[in-house]
């Protein structure tokens, strides 16, 4: 299934400043967007969403209207990508898109601050505090809806954005005639927010270069000094390199330590997280988890590095064969990754083929994009069989994070197994996924 569109004349380069100092070998920072510029092009994206692709996921769901509730302190998930990326402080607010059958979409906003860009999007009404509930049921009862979609019933967060009062009152507002019409968003919202714009990709490669400039920066001797450096200071050397650059992250970064001789606990199958205290020795296999958002794209990486011993200049066959296995899965995903496959029929090619090679592996791949863990297809051994709960095919354009692991034993450590667990961020084209940087081959070294 094809979820592509197209538009030109988008400025995607930037005009701002923002370097960082690197070590020696790293390739310095991309230049991010000012916040000027991010708004206005973020702006441009939401257009193209609202003018072309809307209508079409609302009549293909059988949708008359679909009505967004945003709250104070409790912000709707999907606000940010219906309505321009600003703060929406009103007690609560109403995005309403209703289908009339002719070539537009009427959108009518019930907000109780009037912004300028909201404006260039939305039909803007302003009742007092006394009259919202009369105004928004005039809007419903002008159009006589058979159906009324609301950010319910789904099986992700982001699909169940309406909280219970606000329910509530739309049922007491516009009686039960008209709440025997409400059905659930989910299905629009996979949909919308698994579609990508093809003017999103270079923003979100950047997004992803940055994410892994700062992993190689955070696995080196910039960072690290063994027998000294806790995986406490590697976290929050990390977090700190996003404040500095004026972004977040959507989770806090992870770090794993596997060492000889010692056994790494496990979480729900899962090798622990190591705690903040844990000083990095040398000979350690070492591991990140990690991720940023920037332009309400969402990143997730994962990266291993080795601590030299002394005399070492690499590290030891048995743990590069290690992660050659790990790359050797990535291959097999990628050969079955087509747009239209099923993530059960994807899981279980790709297992066969693990089990055909002698490797022990995991998958647990999912779609990344508007949210790290974000709607779409996945490959995950905890869903891999045929029925499980229904997921949208892999769709042309959708961005995937390449979450997997192997595990092999190491004679350099006497038969002891080593996890390698890797994550990268790709893309779906007719061809077949690609990177969007170069996966990482061999460890990173820290001397």
């Amino acid at each position: 299934m094809k979820r592509v569109l197209v538009l030109t004349g988008i400025l995607l380069l930037s005009t701002s400043s923002i370097y960082s100092q690197t070590r020696k070998g790293v390739e310095p920072l991309p230049k991010l967007l000012s916040v000027r510029e991010q708004q206005a092009l973020r702006e441009s994206w939401l257009k193209k969403r609202l003018d072309t692709m809307l209508l079409p996921l609302m009549r293909q769901q059988k949708i008359d209207i679909w009505i967004v509730t945003n709250e104070e302190f409790h912000p709707d998930p999907v606000t940010e990508y219906i309505a321009p990326p600003l703060p929406y402080v009103g007690r609560r607010e109403f995005f309403i898109f209703a289908d009339r059958g002719g070539e537009k979409l009427d959108r009518i906003a019930i907000v109780r601050y009037g912004e300028e860009h909201l404006k260039s999007f939305y039909e803007l009404l302003q009742p007092p505090g006394s009259q919202i509930a009369a105004t928004l049921k005039r809007i419903v009862e002008e159009r006589k809806p058979k159906t009324i979609a609301l950010n319910m019933g789904g099986t992700r967060g982001a699909t169940n954005g309406i909280t219970h009062e606000a329910y509530k009152f739309l049922t007491e507002t516009l009686g039960p005639d008209y709440a025997s019409r409400f059905v659930s968003a989910a299905p629009l919202i996979v949909e919308y927010m698994d579609t990508r714009l093809p003017e999103e990709l270079e923003t979100y490669r950047t997004a992803v270069a940055v994410t892994d400039i700062l992993t190689q920066r955070a696995f080196s001797n910039e960072v690290i000094t063994p027998g000294k450096t806790t995986v406490g200071d590697v976290r929050f050397w990390f977090l700190q390199q996003l404040n500095n650059l004026g972004l977040n992250t959507w989770f806090q970064a992870d770090l794993r330590v596997q060492r000889q001789s010692h056994e790494t606990g496990k979480t729900q199958q899962f090798l622990d997280v190591a705690e903040e205290s844990t000083v990095i020795q040398r000979g350690d296999v070492i591991h990140i988890d990690c991720g940023l958002n920037y332009m309400g794209l969402s990143t997730d990486w994962q990266k291993m590095g080795y601590i030299l011993r002394p005399g070492e200049k690499d590290a030891p066959e048995g743990l590069k064969k290690a992660l050659t296995n790990t790359n050797r899965l990535q291959d097999a995903l990628f050969t079955h990754i087509k747009p239209g496959a099923k993530g059960f029929d994807v899981y279980e090619a790709t297992m066969a083929d693990m089990k055909a090679a002698g490797i022990e592996a995991m998958i647990y791949s999912h779609s990344v994009g508007n949210q790290g863990h974000a709607l779409g297809a996945s490959i995950d051994f905890r869903r891999p069989a045929a029925g499980a709960p229904a997921e949208p095919p892999f769709r042309e354009g959708s961005y995937t994070s390449i979450e997997l692991n192997t595990s092999t034993p190491v004679p350099e450590w006497g038969g002891q197994k080593v996890t390698i667990m890797m994550e990268d961020d790709a893309y779906l084209t007719k061809e077949g996924m690609k990177w969007f940087r170069p996966r990482q081959t061999a460890f990173y070294l820290i001397r």
